[in-house]
């Protein structure tokens, strides 16, 4: 019988575990040049049309900058929703959910090594996106304060990317359902977090739908962002924001463990973890 492995061991091995998935994250995603080109060129033809739409009616330039960096997050939401919630099914579907389940690591050290893979590549996409915007359009930004920008993001990134493990371990014991909920989170979640439209026109939308909105840490993180890099906003404004991706974060982890250990569980018991439910 082999030797329990003590914490410290057993952090290293899941660590390794993580960067071990990051890496081959890193590396599947921009083998092609190509698909990178056009990864970060077709969005900006979405976001620009909003751009050309919001000068023709008389909008001042900044509601520009503000569609450029909802796009910008545009692209981190649809990897959370797709290479990181839905990302059990896939394994399953093509076979290598029964090595996950079977390898000596935490299954959170997996989506951890997901969500570290999924940013990087996302964060050069979205980059792309907002200079192509700068460049093309010629929007206005101003970064008096670029430290609490990064602040923001990062913690709209780790609280993001939280929410998507939480949905990846209620999607791993459904089959089509978890391709239609993921259908389902998708264009509804661009309008009720502003991507395509400034917050300081958010008082024409309805108020049970600004609160709805409120609950994605997008929402919050993108208000943010926006009042820092486009109004010149200092960090003592979004502290409000600070905090409340914060409490995200504090809150969906430790759900997103149980319900992940929950549904592993309970697909063991009822032998649905490695069977193709259609």
């Amino acid at each position: 019988m082999l030797p329990k492995a003590t914490p410290r061991e057993e952090l290293l091995i899941n660590l390794r575990a993580a960067y071990a998935r990051m890496w081959v994250r890193l590396r599947g995603s921009n083998r092609e040049i190509t698909g990178l080109v056009a990864e970060i060129g077709l969005p900006i033809l979405t976001i620009g049309a909003y751009v050309i739409l919001y000068r023709a009616i008389g909008l001042p330039p900044t509601a520009g900058a503000a569609v450029i960096i909802g796009g910008a997050m545009i692209a981190f939401w649809t990897n959370v929703l797709w290479n990181m919630s839905s990302q059990w099914f896939w394994e399953r579907e093509s076979g290598n959910l029964e090595m996950y389940l079977v390898a000596p690591v935490s299954r959170m050290s997996v989506l951890l090594g997901m969500a570290m893979g999924g940013s990087v590549n996302t964060s050069i996409r979205a980059l792309g996106i907002v200079l192509l915007g700068i460049f093309v359009f010629q929007v206005p930004f101003q970064l008096a304060d670029p430290l609490s920008i990064g602040l923001v993001f990062v913690l709209t990134l780790v609280a993001l990317y939280t929410m998507g493990m939480l949905f990846a371990s209620i999607f791993m014991l459904y089959g089509r359902e978890a391709w239609n909920t993921a259908n389902l989170l998708q264009e509804p979640v661009y309008f009720l977090s502003g991507a395509y439209f400034p917050r300081i026109y958010a008082p024409v939308v309805p108020f049970a739908l600004q609160a709805a909105g409120s609950l994605i840490p997008m929402t919050i993180g993108l208000d943010a962002i926006r009042r820092l890099a486009i109004n010149g906003e200092g960090i003592a404004t979004v502290w409000p924001h600070i905090l409340a991706l914060i409490a995200c974060t504090l809150i969906l982890f430790p759900l997103a463990r149980r319900a992940l250990n929950y549904m592993e569980s309970l697909g063991k018991k009822e032998g649905r973890l490695t069977l193709r439910w259609q």
